[in-house]
């Protein structure tokens, strides 16, 4: 329902003068907030290459996270609505221009039976 709007317009950035450190922000595709310990993770790609999660963090109103020790966070949430912001290391520059980068957030939800979550692609420029 929410997934086209998972990986947030304009939000790809490179942070290092070596343009091997990025960043894009993502919004979560469920209609109420969560635990940060219910989030299993983000899986990034850009271009096709899908980015390691030991390779990312993940940044939600100010406090940075390693990627993978997002289930163990007990005391923080992630809204709905709310841009998270996952930075990211590639092996090979970003160019400036169009780079396709497709977001899969995965989610634990108590009540449902089956994973949570979605998945969304978008074409974004690297200024």
């Amino acid at each position: 329902m929410f997934d086209k709007y998972i990986v947030c317009e304009d939000s790809l950035r490179t942070t290092d003068d070596d343009r091997t450190h990025g960043r894009v922000e993502v919004r979560m595709p469920y209609y109420r907030g969560l635990g940060l310990s219910m989030v299993e993770g983000v899986d990034l790609t850009v271009d096709g290459t899908p980015i390691p999660a030991e390779a990312t963090s993940f940044t939600v109103h100010g406090n940075t996270y390693p990627m993978t020790e997002l289930p163990t966070v007990l005391d923080d949430r992630w809204e709905m609505g709310e841009p998270a912001r996952v930075d990211f290391t590639v092996a090979q520059p970003l160019q400036p221009g169009e780079h396709v980068v497709s977001a899969a957030v995965r989610l634990r939800i108590s009540y449902m039976p089956v994973p949570g979550g979605g998945r969304d692609t978008k074409t974004l420029t690297l200024a």
